[in-house]
Order: structure tokens, then sequence, then C-alpha cells
């Protein structure tokens, strides 16, 4: 079955690719699809959706296929399955939780009557009657044999229906359609929601809801291409014929259009904050009715996003890079409407200065370790808005953002990861990033009791005692790099009290470290070890210490200050030994729902975020060449061009970002540093075009999959002996050359 669904799916890679092969570009290798399903029971989905989105853009129209998705199915969609729900108009990529699904649209030929008595509108599909590129996605429906295709804006959806002559032409649309995580913390529930004909092409609406996000509004404007015919509301169990409007917890509509041989098409324009500012989004950005002039828009836009990186490689390999860098530039999101309002974290609105952009969607804990540091290089003319949005948290709410999204908080994972995406862009100087109020908001972060930071607990015991704080070594060993970070921006700025208080802090991860086990570990309050101690175990008996992962995963996680954690695991040879046992240690346990980890190789899990860095740490003991030999392990045997391409959740760009840097040939263990450390190499040339029109080159004699190690690097011609590059290297342009053998 799988090979059937694989070769079908080759098939419709060769079609898209050939549909676009006019394009001169970079955008006819993104295949929206990779990422979209499993690569066996035993890892993860990448979780991403196929459908039609911008570059940053707030709205993203893909189809659903389940009735209510749980964290594993959080994108809506799972190439595995046949059902279509729908086609709503907001979505997460590769998240563990699940939110959004705004505005659920589907189109029908069945009897409106039929249609009242159900909750919900499935209908089958085939892959093969099923395609997607950028900022476009279409399906046709087996039985119905209704064609859907989408496009979209930064802020509206549009899509173009084709009904089968002679039969109904109607369309629901359904408010509650939702997720529902796991957990009854997180259960969805819609407050309130709304419905409204305005008159025979218009119809506007809203929800208010509580799910991962803890309250949510969403505003939309729709227009028809055509005039509804017939009109029936429903609102729970109660159906209002010849209605206009419904009000509830459970809204929906049903209109009919007048039989035509045109596609009817339909225009969904969202707002955060009014129905009105979601009509000014839609006369702002999509007035018109031309469906293909907006799908190549988008096109464009994708474009321009996306090519000024360039890379000489083969077909698959360039599929996977884009795809990456697509993945990566869905969000964060745009949550600002066109005339600059949007909602503040305490739910206020307000108006953004002109010509700048509020975004959200950050899964900082995800995205600090790769996607940030990529953003800083390949896209700093965004970061600014980036740093910005995240400032305007900590100015109404105390503290920078951990995981925010729609505008405001959710507090899912640890750390306080907005810190060292914010130092970085201010210590590299970036457009609009102001250094002052960067530091104001990083130090008050970092001393503000806030939940999973208790700051007067971590100075008391100089470390986070279990059971006492939950996930204790994770979030002391996370939040120890944090404060690194403040320390390097206050010493930039001169803070010099402020940089000694924070390095101190930034070595508390020293407490933690078991000497005898060679592990990282949990205390309880009198600064003894927990016991039993298992290395394997993802939830010990009676203690929760790691999150998302294990002691093997966290053993490493000294991103600050590498050599330190080489001293104290015993120099050189012994932390060789320690990664060689990492990647080597082939003990299996339950992991009893282990925290997210897959993609293994010994202990190292590459489908979750806590081993990332760890084949380039070799690079710290003299063992570059294991570093280099499972970067390329990682990238040649855990990413493809093929809907199992990721071995775990694509966790908002994360999964991406590590392999587009790892391709390139090298990577930001500790992501605020500037520094980049070499791997394998995976192309011929890679060019970057950089800010002032200036370049950087990458190239290798790179002739295969076996040629992974570095024999020697020249940098503008000359001999170059370090196994790192650093940011300021690249931006003063020049090239970069890898000698690679066996």
């Amino acid at each position: 079955m799988m090979k059937t669904k694989t070769g079908i799916f080759g098939l419709l890679l060769l079609l898209t690719m050939s549909a676009s092969a006019q394009q001169e570009g970079v955008t006819r290798y993104v295949n929206p699809f990779i990422g979209t399903g499993k690569v066996d029971d035993n890892s993860l989905k990448g979780g991403n959706f196929p459908g039609a989105a911008m570059p940053f853009g707030m709205v993203q129209l893909s189809p659903d296929e389940f009735v209510r998705p749980n964290g594993d199915e959080a994108s809506g969609y799972d190439y595995s399955r046949d059902t279509i729900y729908g086609f709503s108009h907001t979505h997460l990529s590769g998240t563990g939780c699940v939110d959004l699904l705004d505005v659920l649209v589907q189109p029908s030929v069945k009897p409106v009557a039929t249609l009242t008595g159900q909750e919900t509108f499935p209908e089958t599909f085939s892959h093969a009657r099923e395609q997607a590129r950028v900022g476009y996605y279409a399906v046709r429906y087996d039985g119905s044999d209704i064609l859907t295709e989408l496009t979209a804006t930064v802020r509206t959806g549009m899509t173009r229906i084709t009904f089968p002559a002679g039969k109904p032409r109607n369309l629901i649309f359904d408010m509650a359609h939702a997720g529902q995580n796991r957990g009854g913390d997180r259960k969805t529930i819609i407050f309130n929601s709304q419905l409204r004909l305005l008159d025979s092409t218009t119809l506007v609406g809203y929800r208010k809801l509580s799910g991962w996000q803890k309250e949510r509004s969403v505003y939309f404007y729709a227009k028809f291409s055509c005039p509804v015919t017939d009109a029936i509301f429903k609102s729970g169990k109660e159906v209002f014929l010849k209605g206009d409007v419904a009000n509830g917890r459970n809204t929906k509509c049903f209109l009919s259009f007048s039989s035509t041989s045109e596609p009817l098409l339909v225009k969904v324009a969202l707002s955060p904050v009014s129905v009105e500012n979601a009509r000014l989004n839609m006369e702002k950005e999509n007035p018109s009715w031309n469906f293909d002039t907006i799908a190549k828009d988008a096109e464009t836009a994708w474009e321009k996003e996306l090519s000024n990186i360039r890379i000489d490689g083969t077909d698959e390999q360039k599929a996977i890079f884009y795809t990456g860098l697509y993945h990566a530039y869905i969000q964060p999101n745009t949550i600002s409407d066109a005339n600059g309002d949007y909602v503040r974290s305490d739910y206020t609105v307000a108006r953004l200065p002109e010509g700048d952009t509020q975004y959200s969607t950050f899964s900082l804990w995800d995205t600090f370790r790769a996607c940030n540091p990529l953003y800083t290089l390949l896209k700093p003319e965004r970061v600014g808005d980036f740093v910005k949005s995240m400032l305007r948290q900590y100015e109404v709410y105390g503290y920078l953002p951990i995981w925010q999204l729609w505008g405001s908080e959710n507090y899912c994972m640890i750390g306080n990861h907005a810190i060292p995406v914010v130092v970085d862009a201010a210590l590299k100087g970036l457009p609009g990033v102001n250094r002052a109020k960067v530091y104001e908001a990083v130090r008050g972060s970092s001393l503000r009791d806030h939940p999973q930071s208790p700051w007067s607990m971590l100075e008391k015991y100089g470390y986070l005692p279990e059971p006492k704080q939950i996930e204790s070594v994770s979030i002391t060993l996370e939040n120890a790099y944090d404060d690194a970070c403040v320390a390097r921006l206050a010493k930039a700025l001169g803070k010099t009290e402020d940089y000694d208080y924070f390095n101190r802090r930034a070595h508390f991860y020293r407490n933690l470290y078991d000497a005898r086990t060679g592990f990282f570990r949990a205390k309880d309050e009198q600064d003894n070890w927990m016991e039993p101690f298992n290395s394997y175990s993802y939830k010990p008996v009676g203690m929760h210490p790691y999150a998302e992962g294990n002691a093997w995963q966290y053993r490493f996680f000294v991103l600050q200050d590498v050599p330190d954690l080489v001293n104290l695991m015993g120099g050189k040879r012994k932390f060789e030994q320690a990664l060689d046992a990492l990647f080597t240690d082939e003990t299996r346990v339950d992991l009893d729902g282990g925290g997210n980890a897959s993609g293994f190789i010994g202990q190292y899990a590459h489908g979750n975020e806590p081993s990332h860095h760890c084949a380039y740490l070799y690079n710290w003991c003299g063992a570059d060449r294991k570093a280099q030999y499972y970067a390329n392990k990682v990238m040649t045997e855990q990413y493809n061009a093929r809907h199992d391409g990721y071995s775990g959740n694509e966790d908002c760009g994360q999964m991406s970002a590590w392999y587009v840097w790892s391709s390139m040939g090298f990577y930001p263990v500790d992501p605020a540093s500037g520094i980049y450390s070499f791997g394998s190499p995976q192309f011929r040339k890679v060019e970057i075009t950089l800010p002032g029109g200036r370049t950087f080159t990458v190239k290798s004699n790179r002739k295969g999959k076996e040629d992974c190690y570095i024999k020697a690097v020249r940098l503008n011609g000359k001999a170059y002996k370090k196994n790192y590059i650093t940011h300021a290297d690249i931006l003063r342009g020049g090239e970069l050359e890898f000698v690679m053998g066996k």
C-alpha cells in the first residue's frame, strides 16, 4: 500500500513540477505535500498542510481531513487519509497542539434538506485528483465530482468551485469546526459565534473561542461571485428556514446558488479585530474576481521570498531545500490588519506605526535553535518587525513571548526563548531593532517570576528542584542558556553588574551535573539526587524532569559554553566518547508518550528539537569527521522529497531550517552567537544574495553521498583552518570553498 501511494505521489510531484516548468525560478521545486504523512509507525508525522498561503500570511487556506483533530493532527491534514470535511482558512504547520482551523467552507451537491440534518459533511478523494504548488491547491471529489481550487493573499482566501453540470450548487459555512487537544486543560470551547447574510452576495461572521489559545476572536467578511438564491441557518439543533442569521456556540449556514456553467468564486477576508476590518482587508488586497491573477501573484511573492538563495544540487535536494524554506516562511504569521489595527496581548485593540506589521505564531522553543537564526541571515528586513511584535507583548504583559499564538500567550513549552531571538537581532544590529528596548525586555523577563520561570526559586537553590518544578532539569538548563544571552547583551551595552549577575546564572547548569553518571539529573529541595535514575526513561517514576526528551538528549544542552561542558564531562576524549554513546546506544525503552521523540540514531532523536545541535558538538573535541559523518547521515537518511519527508513534527519551520543550514555546510549550535559550526555541505554551489547587493557563495567538489568529509577549506581563495564561519564573514560577501572526499 505504501509503495502504491508513494508511486502516485511521485507522479503528482512530476506533474506539479511539469505544470510549473515554465518558471525559471525556484518555486517549481517546492512541493507542499512533503511532510504531510508518517515515515513509519514509530515516528511522528511532519504535520504540514498542502493548502494555499502567502509568505508570513494571516490566511492558510487548506483542506481539513478530521472532524475534531487533536495534537497529532494539528495541521488538519494527513496524507494517509481520503476524506475532506471542508476547507478552513487558518492552520498551524507541524505543531504538537491544535488550534485555529477557522471558517470552514464545504461545497456540496446534496439536497439542502439532507445537509441540515448533518453535523459534518465528508467527501472522499484520491491523491491522483489532488495537486498543490506555492499559493495554490486543488482537489476533485470522487463521489460528487466537485472541483475545488484554493489560493490566498496575506489576509484573504479565495476559492474557485466548479460544480458538475445539472447538480445543486450548495455551500456550507461551519463556525463550530475546531480542534480538540488531549487533556482537560486544553478543551476547545466556542463561547459564541455568528453567521449573518448581509445581502445576496455578502456573508459575515465571527467566533470567540478558547482552545490551546485561551481566548481568541476571529472575524470574517465573505463575498460570492453570484447571488445566494436560498439560505438556511442553524444554531445547535435549531434550523431557521429562509433565515439570514444564526448566533450561538454551534452555528452553520447552508447557501444555495443558481445553476450556471460558471464556477462559483468565494472570497473570505479575516481579521482579529472586527468584521469591518475584514472588509477593509478584502478591499485592500483582493477587490476583484480574478482567481488566476491572485494565484499568480502568490507564486510571484513566493518566488521573491525564496530566490535570494540559489543552490546547485539534484532535483530531490532542491525539492527538500526549497520546500524547507517554504515551510519556514509560512510563519510567523501576520496578525495585524491592513489599516494597522491589531489585538494586543491584553486583548485591547491598538494601531501600529505606519509601515509596521504585527506578527504572531512564535513557536520559540522550537524555532530559536535554527529557524530564527535563518531569518536573521536570509530575511533581516522582516526580523525587525518580528522583534517589535515580541516587545509589544512585553510592554503590556510584563515578559516576552514563550509560545504566542493569534497575538497572545499560551505558555506552551519551557524556557524564555524569545530572549536569544531578540538578543541575536540586537547584537547583529538588524534594521528596526532598538537595543535599549530589547535589553529592558530581556532583563525584565528574566527577573519577573512567571509560569515555569520561578526566578526566586532558582536563586534560592541554584537550580529548580523536582517536583516543586516539573521538567526541572530541562528548565534549569534552558533558562541558563537564555541568561547567557542576557549577559551578552549586558556586556555589549557596558552593564557590568548585570553581566556578572546573569553570567553567574548562566552556569547554574553545573549544579545539576552528576559526575558519577555523567548526566544532568533532578535534585530535590535538600540538594539530593532524585532516585531511581534511569537515563533512558522519558517519564521516570515519581518525577518528570525532562521536557520532550530524556537524560540522553539533555546531556548536551549547554549551548552557551561548550568548552565548559567538555571540561565538566572530563575533557575532550571523554566528551567524544559520550557523544559516540549518544549516537550508537540502541537501548530502547517504552517512550510512554515519549515527549515527541522520533527519528532515532542511537539515543539521538532528530524528530524533536533537544538533539538538533548534537552532531556538531564533535567540533569541540577534535572529532570533526564525526560531526560531518552524522550531519550527513541525518540529511541523507531522515529527509526526502515524499510525503514522509520528515522524521518528526515540522514545528513551524524548525525541522526544515535544520536541513537548510546543514545542507549549506554549517549550523548555529549557539543560535545567538553568530558562529556557524561546520558539518557536511551537500551542494556543489550555494549563492546567497545579501543586503546591499553583495553575495556569499559556498562551493564544494562533492560528487556523491560518500564524499561527506571536509578535506580542506578556503575562504576567498586562502586556506582556512577554523571549523566554523561567522555571520560577519558571510555578510562581507565572498566565497567559502570546501574540498570534500571520503
